[in-house]
């Protein structure tokens, strides 16, 4: 009898955007950070980068050692121009909770509070505007669970307790209006569950990338943003409070930071004056690889 396992998934990314300027534009420079990482769970296979006014591409890092694509227009006067980018890449299928570090609540608590953890993860311990708690919240830790059981309960609460609404807030809504709200997308629950989770001296980034489309999740219709937490001995775990999710074979990191301001999708400088819009999309298709035993 030979038995079928699902062991990856092969995913095709489609990334589009359109910038128009109601007055023109003369010049511009714009860093997108839309590249697929490449690391222990996913591999790149290819990637395609074109843009509508054939404009040379430029391959750059970012501070934190991610891919972007740099382009610079130095032409005549345009009110118009469009992107479009395509990736092959291969995500394995992993179980979180094999990475799970068999510790007591006691020695976990002990080696989080250690002077040597707190300095190996110094980066991701410091509060930015955009992850800074004005006030307690309702959710609270508890001393007798895990740390992994606590956020995972961090996760839950943030989606029972906020709805996911577009064209509420903006990219630099801070907590304290998000909290009155109890509305906003992935980067403000993304926030909040950094913010607390650091409150509780736990190692948190902020990671920029792409949810698996039709799965009925929020937020999969353009690029995704959520959190990843760093325990001890278990190592870095992602955790998506916008679905409820433990961050998997669904999700396709692209970058992580501090905060979203570390990691946009899209960067730039234009010479322009008017009204100016962006409109892009997202489409993430998945084909199971299989493998007999």
């Amino acid at each position: 009898m030979v038995k079928i396992e699902f062991m990856s998934l092969e995913y095709t990314i489609k990334y589009s955007a359109k910038n128009s300027y109601e007055n023109g534009a003369t010049s511009a420079l714009w860093q997108f950070m839309i590249i697929p990482e490449t690391n222990d769970s996913q591999e790149v296979l290819s990637d395609r980068f074109i843009n509508s006014h054939y404009i040379p591409v430029e391959n750059s890092v970012n501070g934190y050692g991610f891919k972007t694509y740099r382009i610079r227009y130095r032409k005549s006067s345009f009110e118009e121009i469009a992107f479009h980018a395509e990736f092959q890449l291969i995500k394995e299928v992993e179980n979180v909770f094999e990475k799970l570090a068999d510790l007591s609540i006691e020695e976990e608590s002990t080696k989080l509070n250690s002077l040597e953890f707190k300095a190996d993860n110094d980066v991701f311990l410091r509060q930015t505007e955009l992850t800074s708690l004005p006030k307690e919240t309702a959710f609270q830790f508890d001393q007798n669970m895990s740390l992994f059981q606590n956020l995972q309960n961090l996760n839950k609460w943030i989606f029972d307790e906020f709805t996911f609404k577009a064209n509420v807030t903006s990219v630099d809504t801070n907590l304290e209006d998000i909290l009155k709200l109890k509305q906003g997308v992935c980067q403000d629950f993304t926030h909040l569950f950094i913010a607390i989770a650091k409150s509780r001296g736990i190692p948190s980034r902020y990671v920029s990338g792409y949810l698996h489309q039709g799965n009925g999740y929020f937020g999969d219709s353009q690029m995704h943003a959520w959190a990843e937490c760093c325990l001890p001995e278990s190592g870095w775990i992602g955790f998506d409070p916008t679905n409820n999710l433990i961050a998997a074979e669904n999700h396709i990191k692209v970058a992580h930071g501090k905060d979203y301001t570390d990691c946009p999708p899209l960067k730039g400088i234009v010479f322009s004056s008017g009204k100016n819009e962006t409109e892009y999309s997202v489409q993430v298709s998945a084909q199971q690889q299989q493998q007999q035993q």
